[in-house]
């Protein structure tokens, strides 16, 4: 019995241990520990400063969202996604306060322009029931070349790194009307 206190004590603490998972199902934006890696010394993608000073912005590796608009067949075996730039929220909205699985990772209603983006999918992100189509979610880590797109002349942002929601696996602020943050 003197072993029992010891065991309920580590079984309740790996019970309130919970990952986030790969779909951000946290009140709060949880990144994956490689994002954080891939994430720091990038800067956060801003339309109006690319325009003025598209040169100083090729130089080092953006980060954005996006909301996927379009996927076709890019260069090299690549996706050429185009992409509605969203801002991420500070909290992510929950349909119940007390469940963390019921979070989704929030994005911004409005948009901040198109990026077109060349990205290497692999396994369920590039085929299957989940795979990066239009409506689903993308946080891109890569460089602007000096290229744009030949219909829109938005810019095209060669990614060394992804992360992918499905559609459905996450929401924007719109959904406030019906989830609780």
């Amino acid at each position: 019995m003197k072993h029992a206190l010891p065991f309920a004590v580590l079984a309740f603490a790996l019970a309130g241990c919970h990952s986030a998972g790969p779909y951000g199902h946290a009140p709060r934006y949880a990144p994956l520990s490689e994002e954080v890696t891939v994430t720091a010394a990038a800067r956060e993608y801003d339309p109006v400063m690319f325009a003025r000073q598209p040169d100083e912005w090729r130089k080092a590796d953006t980060v954005l969202f996006g909301i996927v608009t379009s996927r076709t067949a890019g260069p090299g075996g690549g996706s050429y996604l185009t992409l509605s730039v969203r801002k991420i929220e500070p909290r992510n909205l929950c349909d119940n306060m007390n469940d963390d699985d019921s979070c989704r990772v929030t994005v911004s209603d409005a948009d901040s322009g198109a990026v077109h983006a060349i990205v290497r999918l692999s396994g369920e992100d590039d085929v299957g029931a989940h795979s990066v189509g239009a409506g689903s979610l993308v946080r891109l880590v890569g460089r602007f070349g000096e290229d744009v797109d030949p219909n829109d002349g938005a810019p095209i942002l060669r990614a060394s790194w992804y992360r992918h929601w499905p559609r459905y696996f996450y929401v924007t602020r719109a959904a406030a009307r019906v989830m609780r943050q």
